[in-house]
């Protein structure tokens, strides 16, 4: 049996059929069905905090991001009137656990964790980066060194994997899912898992010859190879999957209504013309926020945990 575990939220995949029900921890309440937890009716129950804390998922430098994010956070402070904070998490348990903890009221959650910050951290999504026709989403790559010696996937058997953790979407989920399904291959007996942290490291580990290939976003790759941190010529596409829902964005369930209606506001009136957070993510063809639904928009995420066997324990 193996463990994902977010300090207070454990992810347990057990060997089950697929298309197990999604359930969120009994601390919350789902009365429309949207599968995400209600705002909380007793006003008591309700935070309305003078500091807004912000984090975006820990893909790359916080301190890059930090400066990409502030003008879309003074955006914010305008609308709601509060101050607005960038935190820097190292860790998608890091943050999970912040939220479920009521240190993180907005947040931008990566396509695998989403489903875990909903089901135990009462995370609410509701936008997501899109390009300017409205069109969203990434791949999951399976990539190497062109000096590797890996130049299929079949190449693979027998060596290491790069993956990132065991909650990222495309740095784990789906190409397990894809490795057994589609090539037979299962870890730890057709090859040997290992994890860098983050798909940043994953990409800069394969390009340094650490690692003989690897599961990443290519929106990730995207924005690095723009800011040449690595090139084209160190990287070999193995594989290339379906497109995936990105980073979803939303807020902790037990903000004030009112207060989470203004964050929303400030998600979709935010002008992104000229602003870092346009230089930033152009790179990986971003433009705007649109709305979405955990329960549509995910639903192929789910789907990939159902496969997986993946199901959310929270204590």
């Amino acid at each position: 049996m193996k463990k994902i575990t977010t300090l207070t939220a454990i992810a347990v995949v057990l060997a089950m059929p697929a298309f197990a029900e999604f359930k969120l921890d009994e601390r919350f309440t789902d009365a429309d069905g949207d599968l995400i937890a209600d705002i909380p009716t007793d006003a008591a129950d309700q935070l309305d905090p003078s500091t807004l804390i912000f984090a975006y998922t820990p893909v790359e430098d916080p301190a890059v991001y930090a400066e990409v994010w502030q003008g879309f956070l003074d955006h914010m402070a305008e609308l709601t009137g509060k101050k607005v904070q960038f935190f820097p998490v190292q860790s998608n348990a890091a943050q999970i656990e912040a939220m479920r903890a009521g240190r993180l009221h907005v947040a931008g959650f990566n396509t695998g964790s989403n489903p875990l910050a909903v089901a135990c951290g009462g995370f609410r999504p509701f936008a997501m980066m899109a390009s300017e026709d409205g069109s969203f989403g990434y791949e999951m790559e399976i990539i190497s060194h062109p000096e590797s010696g890996v130049s299929s996937v079949e190449d693979i058997k027998g060596g290491k994997m790069a993956f990132t953790a065991e909650t990222s979407n495309s740095g784990f989920k789906a190409p397990s899912a894809i490795l057994a399904a589609e090539f037979g291959m299962t870890a730890g007996e057709d090859y040997e898992p290992v994890f860098s942290g983050g798909h940043d490291s994953s990409i800069l580990g394969v390009a340094n010859k650490d690692y003989p290939a690897a599961a990443i976003a290519n929106s990730v790759k995207a924005r690095m190879l723009e800011r040449d941190v690595v090139s084209e010529d160190q990287l070999t596409v193995l594989y290339t999957s379906q497109t995936f829902p990105t980073t979803g964005y939303g807020t902790a369930y037990n903000l004030a209504p009112e207060l989470q209606e203004k964050i929303k506001e400030a998600f979709f009136t935010y002008d992104w013309e000229g602003s870092a957070l346009a230089e930033e993510f152009s790179k990986s063809g971003e433009s705007q926020f649109i709305p979405i639904t955990f329960q549509k928009d995910w639903e192929v995420i789910r789907t990939i945990d159902d496969a997986n066997g993946v199901v959310y324990e929270c204590n």
